[in-house]
């Protein structure tokens, strides 16, 4: 299996979730189980049946998680420097509207878009890796051609 790529927050926001997950949400919905099936009959217990849904999502998501820590390559951006790549701070200009943005190029389990996290496989990404300070890109988007400039890369 191919490795997937983390920063260490990444990894630790994750390993967390799953904490939360077994320790906390897991006990709880199974009690909401218990409590539900005490209420008889349980094809008409709406609380049954929603538990059981949030029970599925629950350990849907522990697998997940798991699948994802068991293949994690954990990289510590500060040890890097150069050319764009995975880990990298990267802070471009829209050369269209002059609006900036910054945004650190992670894994794909820990992108977030609002959180100024970009996904190593966006096309974005894709088209700042291996570039430096001062280079344009031209991304193809779904609302066309857009072209930043790089300002500024740092490994933080």
């Amino acid at each position: 299996m191919e490795k997937i790529p983390l920063t260490r927050a990444g990894y630790d926001a994750l390993n967390e979730e799953l904490k939360q997950l077994k320790t906390v949400e897991r006990p709880a919905v199974i009690r909401a189980i218990a409590e539900a099936r005490e209420h008889g009959d349980l094809s008409e217990n709406a609380e049954y049946h929603a538990a059981r849904e949030k029970q599925s999502f629950i350990e849907g998501r522990v697998k997940e998680i798991e699948g994802i820590l068991s293949l994690a390559e954990v990289i510590d951006p500060a040890t890097l420097s150069g050319t764009i790549k995975f880990g990298a701070t990267v802070t471009i200009v829209d050369e269209d509207t002059d609006e900036e943005r910054t945004y650190q190029i992670v894994g794909e389990p820990e992108a977030d878009i609002e959180a100024g996290k970009l996904n190593l496989k966006s096309p974005l990404s894709r088209a700042l890796i291996g570039k430096e300070e001062g280079d344009s890109v031209e991304v193809r988007t779904p609302g066309g051609e857009k072209a930043y400039e790089i300002l500024s890369v740092r490994f933080i």
